[in-house]
């Protein structure tokens, strides 16, 4: 474990990715007025963002904290920023036709990312629980608005409603367990937990294991872990669909980030979570993707599909070793690029008129807009696990640190469940390739910032999966100081 240097005067060249980014909202707000905002606001963030992006990088290899020991600087916290920033960039360019097309293209809506990617950025970037909690709040307050942000829409008001009420309840569990965890411990401190873990757990073993069964209620919500899923098929269903792209992978990837953070590295030695885990796991893989059977709406069958990829990753969180947290930031990765390509051809099909993403509205794709059925069908080859993309090589890598590590049986259920998914990722591109066309198809506009984003999206997912060594070597580095 590497010794980090705490100072408790200000560095702020710590917080560098974040400060780029809320100077940049903070410009956006301000000249909001100025008639000419609008058009300039996704400028104006998005080189907030490539900053950010140049200072996370910036910061690699360079292990420190500052403020008082509350922000940690590491290879770790910097991997997920990274994740944070490109999910984020994705996002925003997937944003410009379709809410022009629905008449909500406010400069607002741009503000909003940017302060959420500052919360997920604050949650990956410490060990000390209040400022995780602060994190979470400043991430998920902007997502509540982004879900009900087309007010002109029931779905979308239902989504956001909902959103903040089932957020609200998840930040009371954890809140809670953060007050237990201190009232044991006399620390937020996961370093000083676990330095005192063992005389902590002797004398008020109690209330320290309340607090941890409290936060991993609060953050199965933010996962959207089995039983604590019910908000997200109607809240992804509701959502503008770029917010739905946006929802579907970067509040995840925080959640993930401070899972690892307090189970793997503050309370790794409680017996309790791993089987917890193993039981959370398996019920996450194969609700969310019995669920997803039934579905004839590809979004919400993509909604609950992400239920079941949470479950894949909480495999790895479950086996607990270098390789399985390796592999786990290796299929977060992963994920962001296939699942936002798959909402980003979703949200080009919902602007033609009277789209809805119905699965009988994918027929005859494939003659009315060949490419686009093409990139759809490798993105669900993607999210399905077929070699030679990316997501074969993310499961391949979590079930290979599950057998190493003994856990044969939950390698095999999460296998069997891959199986089973492949059925409704396939019916996807049968029905664009084979089923018969039952009324002539309106063309698909592609704008330059979609297509951009397509471009992305497909290099990530067919790119990592021909080299996969890379990422996966990348991924080691940034778990090397964490544990």
């Amino acid at each position: 474990m590497v010794d980090y240097v705490s100072t408790v005067n200000p560095d702020f060249s710590l917080i560098a990715p974040e400060l780029a980014l809320l100077i940049a909202a903070s410009l956006v707000m301000v000249f909001i007025p100025w008639r000419r905002m609008p058009v300039l606001a996704p400028g104006i963030i998005m080189v907030g963002f490539i900053a950010a992006f140049a200072y996370a990088l910036g910061q690699w290899g360079h292990q420190s904290s500052g403020f008082a020991g509350m922000v940690t600087c590491d290879n770790f916290g910097v991997m997920f920023k990274l994740i944070f920033i490109v999910a984020s960039v994705l996002s925003i360019l997937l944003i410009g036709q379709y809410m022009k097309s629905r008449g909500i293209d406010k400069p607002e809506f741009f503000v909003l990312i940017a302060i959420s990617a500052i919360g997920m950025m604050a949650m990956a970037n410490t060990t000390d629980l209040v400022v995780m909690f602060i994190g979470l709040e400043v991430m998920s307050l902007p997502l509540y608005v982004l879900a009900g942000f087309n007010r002109r829409s029931l779905e979308s008001n239902e989504a956001g409603i909902k959103y903040f009420l089932m957020g609200a309840f998840a930040t009371a569990f954890l809140l809670m367990g953060i007050a237990f965890i201190y009232g044991a411990s006399g620390t937020t401190n996961l370093r000083q937990v676990v330095t005192d873990f063992n005389y902590i757990a002797a004398g008020r073993g109690m209330y320290l294991y309340a607090g941890v069964a409290m936060i991993m209620i609060g953050f199965g919500f933010k996962v959207g872990a089995v039983p604590f899923h019910a908000w997200i098929p109607d809240v992804y269903h509701g959502a503008p669909t770029p917010v739905t792209a946006f929802f579907s992978v970067a509040p995840k990837a925080a959640a993930v980030a401070v899972l690892l953070r307090i189970f793997l590295y503050g309370f790794a030695d409680v017996a309790l979570v791993t089987k917890a885990f193993w039981i959370l796991a398996v019920l996450t893989m194969t609700i969310g993707n019995i669920l997803a059977l039934r579905q004839d709406n590809v979004k919400r069958m993509l909604a609950y599909s992400s239920i079941a990829h949470a479950g894949y990753i909480l495999v790895a969180i479950t086996v607990g070793t270098q390789e399985a947290i390796s592999a786990a930031i290796f299929y977060v990765v992963a994920y962001t690029f296939f699942n936002l390509g798959a909402f980003a051809i979703i949200a080009l099909l919902e602007t033609r008129m009277g789209a809805q993403s119905e699965f009988s509205e994918l027929a005859g794709l494939s003659k009315s807009a060949p490419w686009i059925a093409v990139l759809l069908a490798v993105f669900m080859f993607a999210l399905s696990g077929f070699p030679p993309t990316v997501g074969f090589f993310g499961k391949f890598y979590i079930f290979r640190a599950a057998v190493e590590s003994n856990f044969i049986t939950l390698a095999v259920i999460g296998v069997l469940n891959s199986f089973l998914s492949v059925y409704y990722y396939l019916r996807v591109v049968k029905t664009c390739y084979f089923d018969d066309v039952t009324e002539a198809q309106k063309p698909v506009f592609v704008p330059a910032t979609v297509g951009l984003a397509l471009i992305i999206t497909t290099f990530g997912t067919i790119g990592l999966g021909l080299f996969p060594q890379q990422l996966l070597d990348f991924t080691r580095q940034a778990i090397f100081a964490f544990l």
